[in-house]
């Protein structure tokens, strides 16, 4: 496993205006991937030891942390992430923490999965962020507890190592643990706050779970679909399209900037493995000036496969769900929206069940990852 941090030290004193102008931050490659520690996937900060300051759960917001230099509470500056108190030695003559002294916080992932880099993001922390911090992975079944969580019997897995971060910075760490974890421990040493955990990777779904379904949504994010690419990113990203629940306002789906030629967007999915596709929705909600004209879905089996129209270009209406029956199921490994000539929805669902192919590779995966 690698890990790599881009920032490190103080950022200077707040001085007024913008506080985002001295933010430091950089382009990682593995923000391609869903975010697993999100909220709306059922990701949760489940303890904490300490949060004297600001809370756990801020880890976990989706929007960037704000700061109000004048906001103020009993306990002193109010921030908007999670923050601990000062650590202190064990006496006069030894005031300082020891190397070993650490805060962490228990996050339970919304979607088990193969984890390929982690955000830890210190905004407006400038001169109360930690001096390092460490990550480590395990995977537990079931629902559990925090104290069993921190029981002797869980194997903890450190996906990335102890390592110097930066004040109001984006520091990034790229994991290669071949690994399907449930759970994190975010340490950071010896105190101090962190603004935002974001966790990018690949959701590895439990075989015996969908099997127990039997009809799903092939392409949700949470059973293991994913966005391969997208003709534009302008206003949205595209893994909205297959976020739990229906959208609850405009931004919570995927826009396209206006065209201005007589092209067309589109949006390319893998599958959660290879499927039997029977009924298809597509959600334009809270799209109303700005939803998509016209849609169609293709699929196509393999990488090398053949794009196969499975619905053709069929006139939206805005704000609505759109459902159709296919006559015939339609066995793919990948799916394509396109939308025509540009606009958004707010999300797909292609109904259907994994073949007796794709149920067999995906129970392969899920027991070579160690589910």
């Amino acid at each position: 496993m690698t890990a790599t941090s881009s920032f490190t030290g103080d950022a200077n004193p707040y001085s007024g205006g913008d506080p985002y102008a001295d933010y430091r931050t950089a382009d990682f490659p593995f923000t391609q991937y869903a975010n697993l520690a999100d909220r709306q996937l059922g990701a949760g900060v489940v303890a904490a030891n300490d949060e004297f300051f600001a809370q756990r759960e801020n880890l976990l917001v989706p929007e960037r942390a704000e700061f109000d230099p004048e906001h103020f509470g009993h306990k002193g500056k109010i921030m908007d992430g999670w923050e601990t108190r000062r650590r202190r030695g064990v006496s006069a003559e030894h005031p300082w923490p020891t190397a070993e002294d650490h805060d962490w916080a228990l996050v339970r992932l919304g979607a088990p999965g193969v984890i390929r880099g982690i955000v830890v993001d210190t905004a407006h922390f400038r001169g109360n962020y930690p001096q390092a911090v460490s990550v480590e992975a395990a995977s537990v079944p079931g629902s559990p507890s925090p104290e069993e969580l921190l029981g002797d019997d869980v194997k903890w897995t450190t996906i990335v190592p102890r390592t110097a971060v930066g004040g109001h910075a984006a520091n990034g760490f790229a994991v290669s643990a071949e690994q399907r974890f449930t759970h994190l421990r975010v340490n950071q040493h010896p105190d101090g706050g962190i603004a935002r955990l974001r966790v990018h990777g690949e959701v590895v779904p439990d075989p015996a779970w969908l099997s127990v379904l039997g009809t799903f949504d092939v392409v949700a994010l949470e059973n293991g679909g994913q966005v391969e690419d997208a003709s534009n990113l302008f206003y949205s990203p595209a893994t909205n399209t297959i976020q739990p629940g229906r959208s609850r306002k405009m931004d919570d789906g995927w826009e396209t900037r206006r065209r201005r030629d007589l092209g067309n967007d589109w949006i390319r999915y893998q599958l959660a493995g290879q499927s039997q596709i029977r009924a298809i929705e597509i959600d334009t909600a809270y799209l109303k000036g700005n939803s998509a004209g016209w849609a169609s879905v293709s699929v196509r089996d393999g990488e090398d496969g053949e794009w196969t129209e499975i619905l053709p270009r069929t006139r939206l209406q805005p704000d609505t769900n759109h459902r159709f029956v296919l006559p015939a199921p339609a066995v793919g490994t990948h799916a394509r929206v396109d939308i025509f000539p540009d606009g958004g929805i707010s999300r797909l669902r292609l109904f259907g069940s994994l073949t007796e192919d794709g149920a067999a590779r995906l129970a392969a995966r899920h027991q070579e990852l160690g589910g």
